[in-house]
């Protein structure tokens, strides 16, 4: 059913923005604008990633240089049956964290340092799972593309303003045709964007708690990002508000409700969907319990070397 959403609402975003192109200079105008879509739709594919990391000074990591983070993905993608991805860290004290590429073979996942230093090590799986949940459903390609055609018919609707009123034109319904162009159609692609983003959310959710294999770790972490979120300001996000939906959550001050101008779901509405996936999960997994038979504690993700003797692992530094 997301999928299906997900296809309707691309398309409707495409023919969207070829219709805002024929307003402008009618069937011209349509084509002159399919040819931008397809130009800059192939230069997000293969450029975005690079873009986005560059955006925020990430920097890559390894085994070496931070071991557990890096053992945490790592095993995660093991979990996942995915190709390790390249990790990164962000320097920023938010906590937060986003994926990018435009497939799993050329996939990336980073982290803030201000995730890595807050939250333990269950959460922090739980959180990258979500990323790597979003790569194994190419969640990263699709809001990319949704992201760079926004953007263009944003940018048509400047044309239009500019351009037109001019009599020479070629716009078929006058200057109701500049208003649509204008205002309802950025308008409209905005909300689209946002629609997209929050059906993505929940399976990423979903998939990542199945990655992880404790709903209620990345329930924790969501309870944890959320609050810091609004707390802790992210400089970059602001200067950059259309990078905000790749974040695990919204990163930009005063996004609160679950509604048509959200990028991301509500946060209390997608940690209650984790807690009952917990009590499923536990319903249909959790033997009786015996003398013969004890429960036992159980980690997140295969362990990386810590725990030995029973005790917990560290809660950073990280990188």
């Amino acid at each position: 059913m997301n999928l299906m959403r997900t296809a309707m609402l691309l398309a409707f975003m495409t023919a969207l923005f070829m219709a805002v192109g024929f307003l402008i200079g009618g069937k011209g105008g349509m084509m002159i604008a399919l040819i931008i879509a397809a130009g800059m739709n192939f230069f997000s594919y293969w450029n975005s990633d690079r873009m986005v990391l560059r955006m925020y000074r990430a920097q890559e990591v390894d085994e070496r240089s931070a071991p557990e983070y890096y053992g945490i993905v790592r095993d995660l993608a093991k979990n996942a049956g995915l190709p390790m991805p390249k990790v990164y860290v962000i320097d920023n004290p938010q906590p937060n964290a986003f994926a990018t590429g435009r497939n799993p073979e050329n996939a990336a996942v980073a982290a803030s340092t201000g995730l890595l230093n807050a939250l333990t090590y269950d959460e922090v799986a739980g959180v990258m799972a979500h990323e790597l949940a979003h790569v194994q459903n190419r969640d990263t390609l699709t809001m990319t593309l949704t992201a760079t055609l926004a953007g263009a018919i944003s940018m048509l609707g400047n044309f239009a303003f500019f351009f037109g009123g001019n009599r020479e034109n070629n716009n078929p319904l006058g200057f109701i045709g500049v208003l649509v162009a204008m205002i309802v159609a950025p308008l409209a692609a905005a909300i689209v964007q946002m629609a997209i983003s929050r059906t993505r959310e929940y399976s990423a959710d979903r998939r990542g708690a199945e990655i992880c294999g404790n709903p209620l770790s990345l329930a924790s972490a969501l309870a944890k990002i959320s609050n810091f979120a609004h707390q802790v300001p992210n400089e970059e996000a602001e200067r950059n508000p259309a990078t905000a939906h790749m974040f695990i959550i919204n990163p930009l001050s005063g996004e609160r409700m679950d509604n048509l101008f959200s990028t991301h779901p509500a946060t209390e509405n997608r940690i209650a969907a984790l807690q009952q996936m917990a009590q499923e999960m536990s319903a249909v997994s959790t033997p009786p319990v015996r003398a013969d038979n004890p429960v036992r504690k159980s980690r997140s993700v295969p362990p990386t070397g810590w725990g030995r003797g029973g005790s917990e692992p560290p809660k950073g530094p990280w990188s």
